[in-house]
């Protein structure tokens, strides 16, 4: 691939990770804390393993996070002070000093590897972005090599991202699209085929 990208994969602490998810682990705060570091762990091993994405790093101030994602080799950086998740992407994109840059959303449970890479390859070195399943939303965003990120992520992204330049890309991608914020959406993601660290943290998880 021409230009190889690094992604900025964001994490938030995990007791305040993936809170409409409690009742897939029955509201017990452990259980839902591993269910969260499991999504976010799947998602990076799947970026990890994908063609032309050169390293992940992940911006995150919880320790346990950057503990696991130490041991999949990945850098963690600490949240910037400044609050929410387009500051944090930022942050990550101005540390890395890359020559392209991607944004990658940490609940990706049923990524495949393979989805992610014909992502990159359709943005043809595009600034451009994945929207989620509904359509609103955005999992993947990609700067054009030499570019900036400009994230807009929050509710809307999508039409957010379309209307500052970003090119919408619209494949057969369902792993890459299905990000986790409900039950049903992991009941679908479970459909796709979860990853080894979700699929763990769920052994029980039957409905």
């Amino acid at each position: 691939m021409r230009d190889e990208v690094d992604l900025v994969v964001p994490v938030k602490t995990l007791d305040r990770a993936k809170t409409r998810l409690s009742s897939a682990t029955g509201g017990d705060p452990v259980s839902h804390a591993a269910l969260a570091l499991a999504l976010a762990l799947d998602t990076v091993s799947a970026a990890l393993a994908t063609p032309g994405v050169r390293r992940v790093v992940t911006v995150t101030s919880d320790p346990a996070v950057a503990a696991e994602m130490a041991a999949l080799g990945v850098a963690a950086l600490p949240e910037p002070p400044e609050p929410g998740l387009n500051e944090a992407l930022l942050h990550g994109a101005r540390s890395l000093r890359s020559h392209r840059i991607g944004a990658l959303q940490a609940d990706l449970p049923a990524l495949r590897s393979g989805e992610l890479q014909a992502a990159l390859v359709a943005a043809d070195g595009r600034r451009a972005f994945v929207p989620d399943r509904q359509g609103t939303g955005t999992t993947l965003l990609l700067a054009a090599p030499g570019g900036e990120l400009d994230p807009h992520f929050g509710a809307g992204s999508a039409g957010l991202h379309e209307r500052s330049g970003a090119v919408a890309l619209a494949g057969p991608w369902p792993s890459l699209r299905c990000d986790v914020d409900t039950e049903e959406d992991l009941r679908l993601a479970r459909t796709l085929g979860l990853g080894r660290h979700t699929a763990n943290a769920l052994p029980a998880w039957t409905t």
